[in-house]
């Protein structure tokens, strides 16, 4: 019997280039934790053009996204978040001074003498610097900011962020505002809409979702809120999508990144290794044993243990629902240049602020690992089979 040609295979040049396009347009887009409207705008412009999909918010303002007409059986879910860290401005004190917010983790050594962009509801953008820190809160500190001319237009509320150069490929890399998370939703969408055509010519077995989460970076609040109204199914596998820090053992260029946990948790060990098995079909191994050769991969990705951070995983998982993390390797986490040495003490120069960066190539085999998986998630074996193969073979040696 003739097999169809897996999915991950039909995506075209030209899906290719739009994924890249939504990518590039996605993470320049102004967001903060609980003012992540101008995403939900593009987001909202993108589901108009795609009638086949039912959208709606939940009672926190997450996006659910439905095809309509799905399969039936446990859905699937693809979860990313639309903040990133960034200013709110909190009070306007006079025409050329005003206090903001920062929600999200940043060392402060970052915001002494940093330029940054306020965007106003008008649309508008003045330019400024941070003078100091003014107070702190329970959630947050808040930082006085000097704009560059008066600023009559700026309103509370209005998100600032860092004045950093336009989004560019360098060597492979997308250098680009906001990388957190909104690579990982663009993503989400470019697999999404593949996954929408082959639903549309009843090729899909399982109900494939989208949740789009808010205000992640001041602690997964938006996620929390999904699982306390229950707007996810109980029976749902969710594979939450994260941009995590790269490290030497898990680089950029790498391959996407099957996380098996992060510092609060482990993953559900089932749904982790079904998404690890399709990604063997597609790549083959993470990484060969001490008896095995290093070949080239076909499709290189990684399975590891982020430690150093967390993400919504972790939240759905001790709700109950099965849920693992899937992430692209991260430089210049949370726009955090030379941050290993900024974190050591060993930097020569003040503290910097940059643009994060991802592997073109990784983020392309991040869409198609979604894809394999909304193809096809069957259930883990477990180590059942391996441990009776094993038994069977050698146990003679026990007698």
């Amino acid at each position: 019997m003739h097999q169809p040609t897996p999915l991950h295979e039909t995506i075209t040049a030209d899906d290719r280039s739009a994924h890249q396009r939504w990518l590039v347009e996605l993470t320049q887009i102004p967001t903060a934790a609980g003012r992540e409207s101008r995403v939900v705008e593009w987001l909202l412009r993108w589901f108009r053009e795609r009638p086949q999909v039912d959208v709606r918010a939940d009672p926190a303002g997450n996006l659910h996204a439905t095809p309509c007409h799905e399969p039936t059986g446990r859905p699937v879910y693809f979860t990313a978040h639309l903040d990133h860290p960034a200013f709110v401005v909190e009070r306007v004190l006079h025409d050329r001074l005003i206090e903001a917010s920062f929600r999200g983790g940043v060392m402060d050594d970052y915001f002494p003498g940093a330029k940054v962009r306020i965007f106003t509801s008008d649309d508008r953008e003045v330019t400024g610097t941070v003078v100091g820190e003014a107070s702190k809160t329970a959630a947050w500190k808040v930082w006085s900011i000097e704009t560059d001319e008066p600023a009559d237009a700026i309103r509370v509320g209005d998100i600032a962020r860092w004045d950093l150069p336009r989004a560019e490929e360098i060597e492979g890399c997308l250098h680009t505002d906001a990388c957190d998370d909104l690579a990982a939703l663009a993503a989400a969408l470019s697999a999404f809409d593949v996954l929408g055509r082959a639903h549309a010519a009843g090729r899909l077995g399982q109900p494939i979702r989208l949740l789009l989460t808010r205000a992640e970076e001041i602690g997964f609040i938006g996620a929390i809120a999904a699982v306390r109204h229950r707007t996810m199914p109980t029976e749902a596998r969710v594979l939450a999508l994260e941009n995590s820090r790269s490290f030497p053992e898990s680089p950029i260029g790498g391959g996407p990144i099957v996380r098996v946990g992060d510092r609060l948790s482990v993953f559900s060990p089932a749904l982790t290794g079904a998404v690890a098995a399709r990604a063997e079909e597609l790549g083959g191994s993470a990484s060969p044993t001490a008896t095995q050769k290093e070949s080239a991969k076909r499709w290189p990705w990684q399975r590891k243990l982020m430690a150093g951070g967390a993400c919504e995983a972790s939240v759905f998982y001790d709700a109950g629902y099965e849920a693992t993390c899937l992430c692209l390797p991260l430089g210049n986490y949370h726009n955090m240049g030379d941050l290993s040495a900024v974190q050591a003490g060993t930097n020569t120069s003040p503290a910097r602020v940059a643009r994060e960066f991802i592997s073109l190539a990784d983020y392309h085999g991040l869409v198609d690992l979604l894809v394999a998986c909304g193809e096809r998630l069957g259930e883990a074996a477990g180590v059942g089979p391996l441990v009776d193969k094993l038994w069977a073979e050698r146990s003679f040696v026990l007698g």
